[in-house]
């Protein structure tokens, strides 16, 4: 159970203060427009609320890896649902007195934090530049919380520190995967099963089930003895022991990719030059009465490759998932695509804006970010 967090709600008097609001502002991107825009719709209510109380509020977010990438769309998406204003930069000769002239109850937006390359190293000087900006921190950026960034655990140590809305309501809501209903379905997929090990097994003592799709699976299928073809593989993952778990489910039918096209096959009988690709049909028929005996389904990660068109296994069992009565929480960044594309996203108990973040909380009860909050300057 992890220690109870300051929360923004009390935060109290703040008349004034230049509060540093972190957020995940990562977005997707087309024509210079955000498109979708989940997470950041998410963050809303702490940017409205710390407005509210009368912050001078600091906005720091990130776009992409790419540092040349601008926030200003995000900014200006922001800015139809609550006013902010937005400046093109995070350092230089102007900013001190446009923070200086800033108004109680507005909010401005710095630009991409990963311009600069203290942010991803953790450059102590950066951070304490950053910290520099403001008198409190609010950390409600729970999809990067995983990251040793100085924007998440560098600012924390100079400023009283707090987490926001929606960092607060992904941390209840996972709470409830480690003390689950049952009987309880894990569905994990995407690929890198190396990264995955410890909250695997810590899961194959939690749940009921638990079910294994993506290219995760490639490598179960080869420890068991199986031909994968060029489907992709983990060289750093040993599953041996984890094969042999009674709990464990893996697609009793596979899409493979061949040089003639697609075909529907049993794991057995997958060739050499042939690529897992998706789950079949009788696989998503066998989760159905799965999901139909379960109260809680906790799931991360495409059953296929999304990225090269292969998500109607995913949205089968998203289907699915939504008209189920069980609990369900979903989280990770290909999955809420197909979700969103499907119109599915409002269907389940929660949507963790989260994917990495997700996984490593489940897996170790913590993250950087929440240590650095609990560890922040006192208050």
């Amino acid at each position: 159970m992890q220690k109870k967090l300051p929360h923004v709600k009390n935060i109290g008097n703040i008349k004034g203060k230049r509060v540093i609001l972190r957020l995940g502002l990562n977005a997707a991107m087309k024509d210079g427009k955000v498109m979708g825009g989940f997470r950041i719709k998410k963050v809303i209510p702490t940017i409205k609320f710390l407005k509210e109380k009368g912050a001078k509020v600091i906005i720091l977010g990130h776009m992409g890896r790419d540092p040349k990438q601008s926030l200003r769309p995000v900014a200006d998406y922001i800015n139809r649902r609550t006013k902010v204003g937005f400046v093109p930069y995070l350092k230089g000769k102007e900013l001190p007195a446009i923070l200086e002239g800033q108004k109680n109850g507005t909010a401005l937006i710095l630009e991409n934090l990963r311009s600069h390359p203290g942010e991803v190293k953790n450059d102590p000087v950066f951070a304490k530049y950053l910290a520099s900006l403001g008198d409190i921190y609010v950390n409600d950026a729970f999809p990067v919380a995983h990251r040793k960034h100085a924007s998440i655990v560098g600012i924390p140590k100079y400023l009283p520190s707090f987490i926001g809305f929606q960092f607060a309501d992904e941390l209840k809501h996972l709470e409830m995967a480690l003390k689950p209903s049952h009987p309880f379905l894990f569905i994990l997929g995407g690929a890198k099963p190396a990264t995955k090990m410890a909250l695997m097994k810590k899961f194959m003592n939690i749940a009921d089930k638990i079910f294994i799709g993506g290219a995760l699976a490639n490598d179960f299928y080869k420890a068991r003895g199986l031909e994968v073809g060029k489907s992709l593989l983990d060289k750093k993952a040993h599953v041996g022991a984890l094969a042999k778990n009674k709990k464990l489910i893996l697609p009793i039918d596979v899409v493979v990719k061949t040089a003639h096209g697609n075909r529907i096959t049993k794991p057995e009988e997958v060739s050499k030059g042939e690529t897992i690709a998706d789950v079949g049909p009788d696989t998503i028929k066998e989760l159905k009465k799965i999901i139909g005996k379960a109260k809680f389904v906790l799931w991360n990660g495409p059953l296929g490759n999304y990225e090269e068109g292969f998500e109607k296994g995913t949205a089968d069992l998203l289907k699915i998932l939504a008209k189920s009565p069980a609990k369900t929480i979903i989280g990770g960044g290909d999955t809420l695509a197909v979700a969103f594309k499907h119109k599915l996203h409002n269907k389940f108990n929660f949507v963790s804006t989260a994917g990495g973040a997700m996984l490593d909380y489940l897996a170790d009860g913590k993250l950087p970010g929440i240590d650095a909050i609990i560890n922040s300057k006192e208050k």
